[in-house]
């Protein structure tokens, strides 16, 4: 995918409040920008970090400007707009990158599934006719190379895998994709560190046949591109 307009960069001064950031853009004041991202955001959110933001043309919104990269220390780059996990996972699937999931007969986006009503991120039939349901995550947490999920503990996620395993058990693929948005990442585990409940859940739901996948992409400020399956560790 590729940024419509030139990004604008500035310093990040602080992030809070979940959805706010602080952004120096040189002009001796700081613009509060929107941040698109409710996780903990551990290591992406640093005061000092270069932010990149895009800029809306909407008149309705109280905050024209939108956090989409920052840059860390070592200069990797991260997507910090969590909404591009999404949508490269739907580049993904157009292609052969990860062979298991490519040749769909029919995909679609955000589609209703499960007693709950809850949302699928994509939903598809593979060339076998059988249903697949494909749960995304982005990746951001990193030590080293060494990437985690998630970066606090979440019951939602908790709630995905289980309507997976679900999934599985009604006959239906289901699938766990990890779009890594972070330079540095090379691989990808649970965090037990974190979320000791998330790790031992997916754990059963690998042992149940629930499918698990992660993916990296490279982030430019004119571009985010798939790179290469990068190895899941649970």
């Amino acid at each position: 995918m590729q940024f419509n307009k030139p990004l604008r960069q500035g310093v990040l001064q602080k992030r809070y409040k979940r959805f706010l950031a602080d952004i120096d853009f040189g002009d001796n004041e700081t613009t509060t920008t929107h941040c698109p991202n409710t996780g903990a955001m551990t290591g992406c959110a640093e005061p000092g970090f270069t932010a990149w933001c895009s800029v809306s043309d909407n008149p309705k919104r109280k905050y024209s400007l939108t956090w989409e990269l920052a840059q860390n220390n070592n200069g990797e780059m991260i997507v910090v707009n969590t909404q591009h996990a999404n949508r490269m996972a739907g580049e993904l699937l157009q292609t052969n990158l990860v062979p298991e999931l490519s040749q769909w007969q029919e995909l679609k986006p955000e589609q209703r599934y499960g007693k709950e009503k809850s949302r699928i991120d994509w939903w598809g039939v593979d060339q076998n006719n059988c249903e697949c349901f494909i749960e995304v995550k982005s990746v951001t947490l990193a030590d080293a190379s060494q990437g985690y999920f998630p970066d606090a503990v979440s019951q939602r996620a908790h709630k995905h895998l289980n309507e997976l395993m679900q999934v599985v058990a009604d006959g239906h693929r289901a699938v766990q994709l990890y779009m890594v948005m972070h330079d540095g990442i090379e691989q990808v585990s649970p965090a037990a560190h974190i979320d000791s409940q998330y790790a031992e859940l997916c754990k059963k739901a690998a042992s149940v046949g629930v499918e698990f996948y992660a993916v990296k992409c490279r982030a430019s400020t004119k571009e985010i591109k798939l790179e290469r399956p990068v190895p899941v560790s649970l």
